[in-house]
């Protein structure tokens, strides 16, 4: 019997100052975030540091992040927040534990969105001061629930093996959820992560079957590069099939730039998100004539960056390359001190392979 998943609504982010309105839920494209991987206390003053800081979101915007969330532990993490919020084109999330006024003072500035995890953020009236700073500002809210913050009837039951975890990180956030409609406030997405993928899958399933509220999904403490990948592909593949997500997260032990790059790879492999390059390039062997690996590190990014449809393949040697690579708009591949660049398979160049970088942009700036 097929399972039947209800259509979520739409959630707002941006549209204030100088931030880009984007859309979650509904027949929204999703989107995919990332998190800033270092603290931002006494960023506040310091021009420089925000305004490098402005440069790589708009590096992982190219990429294709459309938000990104900062940690905001402290008063000082949040007035730093706020200013990189002004000098910023991307909605920027706050991402709040345990102190309800540190959302209170990000909502000061112009933030895409507020994060919190109301298990640890205290009693309801904390919870009711949040909505009504986000209601006024127009800011919309994540609530986010891990197994960490279970309530303690349901930790309970999870420990007797009475219920399965999954359904009860659906029913925290359901309970959540009744709070924030009891408050009129529907501008809200719901996230529920497991370390685990069965339990990831549960949970949002369970939840999608009974609510039409916009989905925010990611395997939590994924791990390393390799691990976090398999997790969350089988993961996200898996609901995205199923209509299920609305907003993606690849949580890795890696940089922002891999998170970002693998929720786009997974979001083109589930048929969710079109256009922009193609990347094909072989794992190497004893015929290795190219050092791919070198060549894909220097223009892996940028490539990705590109706005034109076309793949691109990077091969290890003239025997092969044209060949498994014919169906590309361009690659390269070499040996014996040379670099071939070819198109639809046909060698366009052949030169030293010490220019091989420069002929390569030149060629694909004629594309």
């Amino acid at each position: 019997m097929n399972k039947e998943f209800k259509k979520t609504r739409k959630v707002f982010l941006g549209g204030n100052a100088n931030i880009k309105r984007i859309s979650v839920g509904g027949d929204s494209p999703i989107t995919i975030q990332t998190m800033w991987k270092e603290g931002i206390v006494g960023v506040k003053d310091d021009k420089e540091k925000i305004a490098q800081i402005v440069k790589e979101i708009n590096s992982l915007q190219l990429l294709g992040c459309d938000i990104v969330r900062f940690a905001v532990p402290d008063m000082q993490s949040a007035e730093s927040f706020i200013e990189i919020c002004k000098a910023s084109s991307m909605p920027l999330v706050a991402d709040i534990h345990f102190d309800y006024r540190l959302a209170l003072k990000c909502l000061e500035g112009p933030v895409g969105a507020i994060r919190i995890n109301p298990g640890n953020i205290g009693s309801r009236e904390r919870v009711e001061a949040v909505v009504n700073g986000c209601r006024d500002k127009g800011v919309p809210i994540r609530i986010g629930v891990n197994s960490g913050s279970l309530p303690q009837d349901l930790s309970k039951l999870v420990q007797e093996e009475k219920m399965s975890r999954a359904v009860a990180l659906s029913e925290t956030a359901a309970r959540e959820a009744a709070v924030f409609d009891q408050l009129n406030f529907d501008q809200f997405v719901v996230s529920m992560k497991a370390s685990s993928v069965q339990e990831t899958i549960d949970a949002n399933e369970n939840f999608a079957s009974r609510f039409d509220i916009p989905l925010h999904i990611g395997v939590t403490e994924a791990g390393p590069l390799i691990t976090g990948v398999v997790k969350s592909t089988l993961a996200f593949s898996h609901l995205l099939n199923e209509g299920i997500g609305n907003t993606i997260r690849v949580s890795l032990s890696s940089t922002p730039e891999n998170e970002v790059i693998t929720g786009l790879e997974i979001l083109r492999e589930c048929g969710k998100r079109e256009g922009g390059v193609k990347l094909v390039s072989c794992p190497r062997c004893g015929r290795l004539g190219f050092d791919v690996h070198a060549f894909m590190d220097r223009w892996q990014n940028k490539l990705l960056s590109m706005k034109k449809d076309i793949t691109v393949a990077v091969m290890g040697c003239v025997v092969n390359g044209p060949g498994e690579g014919k169906h590309a708009d361009i690659g390269i591949a070499g040996a014996g001190g040379k670099a071939i660049i070819f198109k639809k398979g046909v060698t366009v160049r052949t030169v030293d392979e010490k220019d091989a970088d420069n002929v390569f942009e030149e060629e694909l700036a004629s594309l």
